[in-house]
């Protein structure tokens, strides 16, 4: 069944049979702990002997490894493996109602649907009914193709995010008598996860209308003071893996000789867990910047002249701890501030008359340019200013501590001026990161 007007499929979901170890089934997403080896070698011990989602991804820790090929050779293998041997169970055309307890918040209410690719576009300016909140880096997306190209199936960490600030779809469904169809405790500090089976047409027909009441165009104008195309998803977590799909759908299309019956193909289609932007269990995490292979003062004299180039003069002022710079970062006026640790030494760099309104924007095109004149530097996305201390206080380390986001602003943010600076924002700490469980058939 398909909701053309809000992109959305009933899909069969796969389910690991009965009897399974769901503790060790389910895993975090592959874009999370990435500079921590030690995390993935802990979960292939803990999962050793068992059927797990860890046989089906590809941890972005291992990207650069020189197995790669052989990674994805085997990932696909056991997809095989996991269909043929009864492993993965089909369940009936439904959704899956989640609730998911952390080690932040008691409970975060979500719903695991198909989304249509078709009403998706993460090019700048895109007005589709589907759209990234954050710049889609490009180059991340063919080692990604490369797994999903020959998957047969595909396991989501995608979290699409709604405004709907009445709830009106999610939240009154955990009033209705629903079958359990999991409850367990996650691996590695996961928190509690509990799903339900939505099989009902009569509740599946409710969700539908409830989503087409916030993509009714004179609501949508009402609410943001636009006359543009409707945005009803604006995606949250997994931004490159959905854009991933997307690369591989219009690929199908392109190839394929028939071009109407390539629009019945499973691979049109994505699973994705749906959140309310205005669930309280959600949280707004910065996502911070560490480089590695980098020296204190040439990288601080190279922001400097950067800045200096753009008449937005930065001033780096030392201070004794984390503590000290945050708070000296939080009484900046008319700039924009933000804390950093060079080589185990803190301080705030302050950047007058800023060219942006958000600050991760302004740090952005500082490091994006500062990377390409020092190929030899790498940058990772880090969750969590505990981690960033650590990385950054390397002898070649460079840690900068973003402030996180309104949640509240974000669709009003990107109707009015689009995707925001990749990694602008994280839904949560990366423990509470969606763990991969169901499953979906994307090949014919």
């Amino acid at each position: 069944m398909i909701f053309d007007k809000i992109g959305v499929q009933v899909p069969k979901i796969l389910l690991p049979k009965a009897g399974t170890d769901m503790q060790k089934w389910a895993v975090i997403a592959c874009d999370q702990y990435t500079s921590d080896r030690g995390y993935w070698q802990r979960l292939e011990k803990q999962t050793a002997g068992a059927i797990s989602t860890l046989k089906l991804i590809f941890p972005e820790v291992n990207l650069e490894d020189d197995d790669a090929e052989e990674r994805i050779v085997n990932i696909n293998r056991a997809m095989e493996k996991y269909l043929t041997d009864g492993s993965l169970v089909e369940q009936p055309p439904g959704f899956i109602l989640v609730d998911r307890k952390t080690c932040e918040v008691d409970s975060r209410k979500g719903l695991i649907l198909a989304l249509d690719l078709e009403q998706y576009d993460y090019n700048k300016g895109a007005q589709s009914l589907i759209r990234a909140t954050e710049g889609t880096i490009l180059d991340r997306l063919p080692p990604r193709i490369k797994v999903r190209r020959n998957a047969p199936i595909e396991l989501p960490h995608i979290m699409v995010l709604i405004d709907d600030p009445q709830r009106t779809v999610i939240e009154p469904l955990f009033e209705e008598r629903l079958d359990s169809v999991y409850d367990f405790e996650l691996l590695e500090n996961g928190g509690h996860l509990k799903g339900y089976r939505i099989d009902q047409p009569e509740l599946i027909n409710r969700i539908a209308g409830a989503l087409e009441k916030l993509a009714d165009p004179a609501a949508y104008k009402a609410r943001y003071q636009v006359d543009d195309a409707v945005m009803l998803y604006a995606m949250g977590d997994g931004n490159h893996s959905f854009a991933t799909a997307k690369a591989i759908w219009e690929q199908l299309k392109e190839e394929a000789r028939d071009k109407q019956a390539i629009m019945n193909h499973p691979a049109r289609f994505a699973l994705v867990e749906l959140v309310n932007v205005h669930d309280p269990g959600l949280e707004f995490e910065a996502i911070h910047r560490v480089l590695f292979g980098v020296s204190a003062e040439p990288l601080t004299a190279q922001m400097e002249s950067f800045f200096a180039a753009r008449g937005t003069p930065l001033t780096l002022t030392p201070c004794a701890d984390l503590a000290a710079a945050e708070a000296l970062a939080a009484g900046a006026e008319n700039a924009h501030a933000f804390p950093v640790v060079f080589a185990g030494q803190y301080g705030v760099c302050s950047v007058a008359n800023p060219e942006y309104t958000l600050v991760v924007a302004t740090l952005q095109a500082c490091l994006d340019r500062f990377l390409q004149d020092n190929p030899n530097a790498r940058i990772d996305y880090i969750h969590g200013s505990k981690a960033v201390t650590e990385l950054g206080s390397a002898a070649d380390g460079a840690g900068f501590y973003l402030p996180a986001i309104s949640k509240h602003d974000l669709f009003k943010t990107i109707v009015l001026d689009g995707a925001l600076p990749r990694k602008t924002f994280s839904m949560g700490e990366a423990d509470e990161k969606r763990f991969y469980l169901e499953c979906r058939l994307i090949k014919e």
